[in-house]
């Protein structure tokens, strides 16, 4: 279409960091930057104008091809935008640390919508921003011990009693397995067994795995306690990112109790596997 018959562009205009947009038309990418350092009172020199959805910066040729009312961003020099990425990345930022305005808004914005989706977002949202994490005794979050006994003072402390008994409960299984081993293993597996429970013993049962306390090469979480899952047992990593923080509240200290770190469902499958292995002596 000849330019004397075409119309100026439409677009929606935003400053970076700024939540202010405004209509704004023009014939060209450099009225179009003209006008929007004006309104936000901005140098012309160094700024430039991209695409908000993708980063895709705004050029003389491409200005013709970007549908009106496409919303834009004003950079100015040293200033990067990589589109949604960008605006995840200040979303996780401010998760961080939350202020009271992110979870005051994020409950307004919960009372009103009615999207299922929606809905179970906000939800999840709260939920993690509202985590007391850096609290560590019973007075400093007194909601996160309800339903433990009186002597358990502090989170640490408790988590390390749940890494001692889970621990001991996979110790019971193994031995009440040997009920089950054929006559000619059964003497190196109790011989295996017992080797297993005086290291375990001189460990202590290894409770500092669950101690973000504890020193960075005797736990397995992050000094906040954070969990992070460590795949099934035959692969590096975790492909689903799985984590948890039983820290946080109540509600993740339960849920992280059904936990298995390395998507091992029943210890005795490791067993089954292990059980032919016997007739290697180990020492």
């Amino acid at each position: 279409m000849s330019a004397v018959f075409r119309k100026p562009k439409t677009f929606r205009l935003r400053a970076l960091h700024s939540q202010r947009k405004f209509g704004v038309a023009g014939w060209s990418c450099s009225e179009v930057l003209q006008k929007g350092c004006r309104h936000f009172q901005l140098p012309v020199t160094g700024s430039r104008l991209c695409l908000y959805e993708d980063g895709t910066e705004l050029t003389g040729d491409y200005f013709w091809g970007v549908p009106d009312n496409s919303e834009l961003l004003l950079l100015t020099s040293g200033q990067t935008w990589q589109g949604y990425v960008s605006d995840i990345s200040r979303l996780l930022s401010a998760f961080h640390k939350p202020h009271a305005g992110l979870i005051q808004a994020a409950q307004q914005l919960l009372s009103d919508e009615q999207a299922p989706l929606r809905q179970k977002l906000l939800a999840d949202l709260l939920h993690t921003v509202s985590e007391n994490i850096a609290a560590e005794t019973r007075a400093e979050d007194p909601p996160w011990f309800e339903g433990l006994e009186s002597r358990f003072r502090s989170k640490s402390g408790y988590l390390r009693y749940s890494c001692e008994s889970r621990i001991r409960s996979y110790l019971r299984e193994v031995n009440s397995y040997a009920s089950v081993v054929g006559v000619e293993a059964r003497e190196e597996y109790s011989r295996i067994v017992d080797v297993m429970c005086r290291e375990l013993r001189a460990a202590q049962y290894n409770g500092s795995y669950f101690d973000r306390g504890a020193e960075a090469g005797g736990r397995l979480c992050s000094s906040e306690g954070w969990f992070c899952c460590q795949g099934p047992f035959d692969m590096d990593t975790c492909a689903s990112k799985h984590s948890i923080n039983p820290y946080g509240n109540r509600e993740s200290r339960v849920l992280f109790s059904t936990w298995n770190l390395d998507h091992i469902q029943r210890s005795s499958n490791a067993l089954q596997v292990a059980i032919p292995l016997l007739g290697t002596r180990w020492y």
